[in-house]
């Protein structure tokens, strides 16, 4: 017991020094044409558990039913309970960064024009999963690093309509979709 809590403090500091290193980087673009045909969504499910509102985007950016991935950060969860949204947590936390969670990985492999990284509070994990993310356009909240994010929205987390349609606002100023 006393050597895993060790064990994750290394792991915890690995991970802390790989994201700094990660930031300092100039982030890799995704090579796509203009346009949003596929979305991405990094959701802090303690504060936001309303994830079948994130399937609205479908709908409203005229998306195939399967270009919106959504995956779940909890601090706590139990593998045996059976979730909606895949999800990972702290438990996840591999050395030098790594995340060893299959539905992570899984989201990882795959690239998308957007990413929404829908969470107000500073977390490794979750900064973790966006960072290595591969998107063209990172969307978020202005709580967080602003490295994380090229487009900033200043709504509550709470309020996922007010943050869509900002999001659909900002994206046809952009010529990213058209109306």
């Amino acid at each position: 017991m006393f050597l895993k809590g060790i064990k994750d403090k290394f792991k915890y500091k690995s991970a802390v020094k790989f994201l700094k290193q990660e930031l300092e980087k100039p982030r890799e673009g995704v090579k796509r044409d203009k346009g949003v045909e596929s979305i991405a969504c990094i959701v802090d499910l303690d504060k936001f558990e309303d994830t079948n509102a994130i399937f609205d985007l479908v709908e409203d950016f005229s998306l195939r039913p399967s270009a919106v991935k959504i995956i779940g950060y909890k601090s706590f969860y139990d593998k045996n309970s059976p979730y909606a949204t895949p999800v990972f947590s702290d438990k996840d936390l591999g050395w030098n960064g790594d995340i060893e969670n299959s539905y992570a990985l899984e989201f990882l492999s795959r690239e998308y024009d957007v990413l929404i990284n829908y969470y107000t509070e500073e977390n490794l994990m979750l900064q973790l999963m966006s960072i290595k993310t591969k998107a063209r356009i990172n969307v978020g909240f202005g709580d967080i690093d602003k490295k994380f994010n090229d487009l900033i929205l200043n709504t509550q987390i709470t309020d996922f309509k007010t943050f869509k349609n900002e999001l659909k606002k900002y994206l046809l100023i952009l010529n990213e979709i058209k109306e």
